[in-house]
C-alpha cells in the first residue's frame, strides 16, 4: 500500500512540473464591463457630495419610511446599498446603489412628504405623536387610596 502511495505521489509531482513550466498566461483579459465603470463613476459622484453621518442617517430613515430595509447607522452597508438600488429601480434611475445629487433630493422630498403624511394621522395626535407620557405613581396603600379617590373625581 505504501508503495502505491509513493508511486502516485511521484506521478503527481512529475505532472505538476509541466504545469509549472507554462508560466503566466499571455492571453489578454477582456476589459471590465460597462456596469463596473458606471458603478465606479456613481460611487465617485456620491463621494463628492460629501454626505455627513447625519445626512446618511436621514437617507436611511427616508428609505425605511418608503418600505425598504436599511439599518439607520450612518454607514452605507450592503443592506443600505440594496435599498438604494431598489429605490432607484422603482423610480427609473440606473440601479447602481449609489446616490447622485438629483436622486438624493428626490429621496429627501419623498421622505419629507411621508413624514407629513404620518403627522397628519389623527390617531397619531391622540397618542401625543409617539411621545410617552409618564405619570408619577405612588405605591403601597397611599397609592391605592390616591387612585381610588382620583378615579372618583376624574371625568
Amino acid at each position: 500500500m505504501r508503495a502505491l502511495i509513493l508511486a502516485l505521489s511521484i506521478v503527481g509531482i512529475l505532472a505538476s512540473i509541466t504545469c509549472a513550466k507554462a508560466g503566466l498566461s499571455t492571453i489578454p483579459r477582456e476589459p471590465q464591463a460597462a456596469t463596473d465603470t458606471a458603478t465606479q463613476a456613481a460611487q465617485e459622484t456620491e463621494d463628492q457630495m460629501g454626505l455627513t453621518k447625519a445626512k446618511r442617517r436621514q437617507v436611511q430613515r427616508d428609505l425605511t419610511r418608503r418600505g425598504y430595509e436599511a439599518k439607520v447607522s450612518g454607514k452605507f452597508d450592503d443592506s443600505t446599498r440594496a435599498a438604494i438600488a431598489g429605490w432607484q429601480d422603482e423610480h427609473g434611475y440606473p440601479k447602481t446603489g449609489f446616490l447622485d445629487i438629483t436622486q438624493h433630493r428626490a429621496l429627501s422630498e419623498e421622505g419629507a412628504a411621508a413624514m407629513k403624511t404620518s403627522e397628519s394621522d389623527p390617531l397619531d395626535h391622540r397618542r401625543g405623536r409617539g411621545r410617552v407620557h409618564r405619570t408619577r405613581v405612588v405605591g403601597g396603600p397611599f397609592g391605592a387610596i390616591g387612585h381610588a379617590i382620583g378615579g372618583l373625581f376624574r371625568r
